[in-house]
């Protein structure tokens, strides 16, 4: 007898509905994938004008009290004590030996902090952090299903969001924030995202949602754009992905993200023992991306990678790039064989095809650095 997973909707579920999306399950909810537009023509729409995307189903956490800095500070990875209010920053939650449990975004408020984490790992992550709050003098909360989440991504979202609220958004510079209204709704205004562009994820009360969209999607201002484009995009610009780049078997330095980990900022964080011996013996290789030598040949994640007959790794991230038009991908291979010209194999279905290591990220677009 098999039991039936109930997934959860978004609040913008009807919406997609409406729009024709494709729905499929992900991370325990319906999400839209792509809508009649199609992913390549999504991906263009974010790399060339502006896209928004549902991604409500992220994780929040609310962290309160006079110990929520030292608590943070020491469940994540980056240094928090750094943070003005009105900033935010990239981290992640380690296990002790120093590999992922998760990658998170940590907002500083005058009287609170607040975490997002990736939407497959809110349970896990939050029994994380329950498990080592300790005495620490905090008031833990789970806000996950009171918090809706849209990101507007693309080199006029700018413009986009500037005609519908009274904040100066270019005064928020890349990973801050604002609280604000947007088409008279209350929310946090950030300019951050996951797509390599410019742009600004909105965080609101559920019951807005209806405003929210019709305003940025409803008068045709902008494209709802599904995860298939999302994923496109984020693999071009060379970010991370929980589950396939990064997981509870990679570390950070090795991983790339050796700048989001502070060994001496003063508070000792989960993991930080064994990343200090991962830096003073040097890691054994590292995550590179890939562009494929031959046309047609499409890399998916978990084909097997080769250096000469020896396998390395598995395709972590892979797929065709829209805007290079070209296929790419990201693998793990061993650190002397990580220049750039590299030649490695990728077994797509049987047969070995030749690919070349490539610098990342793939593509750099509009988004502001920091």
């Amino acid at each position: 007898m098999t039991s039936t997973v109930i997934l959860k909707r978004t609040p913008f579920y009807d919406f997609h509905v409406a729009a024709k999306a494709k729905m499929v399950p992900f991370a325990g909810y319906e999400m839209p994938v792509q809508y009649p537009t199609g992913i390549t023509r999504e991906h263009e729409i974010v790399r060339t004008a502006v896209g928004v995307f549902d991604v409500s189903h992220m994780g929040e956490f609310e962290v309160t009290g006079p110990d929520r800095n030292g608590l943070v500070n020491r469940l994540t990875c980056n240094d928090v004590s750094v943070l003005k209010d009105g900033q935010a920053q990239y981290s992640a939650l380690l296990t002790e030996q120093g590999t992922f449990i998760d990658d998170c975004l940590v907002y500083q408020f005058g009287d609170k902090i607040m975490m997002v984490v990736n939407a497959s790992n809110i349970d896990k992550d939050w029994q994380h952090v329950v498990a080592r709050k300790g005495s620490a003098n905090v008031r833990l909360r789970n806000i996950s299903d009171n918090v809706a989440l849209l990101a507007i991504q693309g080199p006029t979202a700018a413009q986009l969001v500037q005609s519908l609220t009274p904040n100066r958004v270019d005064g928020i510079a890349y990973y801050h924030f604002e609280v604000g209204t947007v088409s008279g709704v209350e929310c946090f205004i950030s300019r951050t995202g996951y797509t390599g562009e410019d742009g600004f994820e909105l965080y609101f009360r559920p019951r807005d949602a209806a405003t929210m969209w019709t305003a940025l999607v409803g008068p045709g201002l902008a494209d709802p754009v599904g995860l298939g484009a999302r994923d496109s995009l984020r693999l071009e610009s060379g970010y991370a992905l929980y589950g396939n780049d990064i997981d509870d078997t990679t570390n950070a330095l090795e991983a790339g993200l050796g700048w989001i980990v502070k060994l001496n900022k003063g508070a000792r964080f989960f993991g930080q023992q064994a990343l200090e011996e991962v830096k003073r013996k040097g890691p054994t290789r590292k995550l590179v991306g890939f562009k494929m030598a031959e046309r047609g040949a499409i890399p998916r994640h978990g084909y097997d990678v080769y250096l000469g007959d020896h396998k390395v790794d598995v395709v972590r991230s892979g797929g065709f790039a829209p805007t290079l038009k070209e296929a790419i991908g990201t693998t793990y291979v061993p650190t002397h064989s990580a220049q750039p010209g590299t030649r490695i194999l990728i077994d797509c279905r049987g047969k070995r095809v030749p690919a070349v290591v490539a610098k990342l990220p793939f593509y750099k677009g509009s988004v502001k650095s920091k």
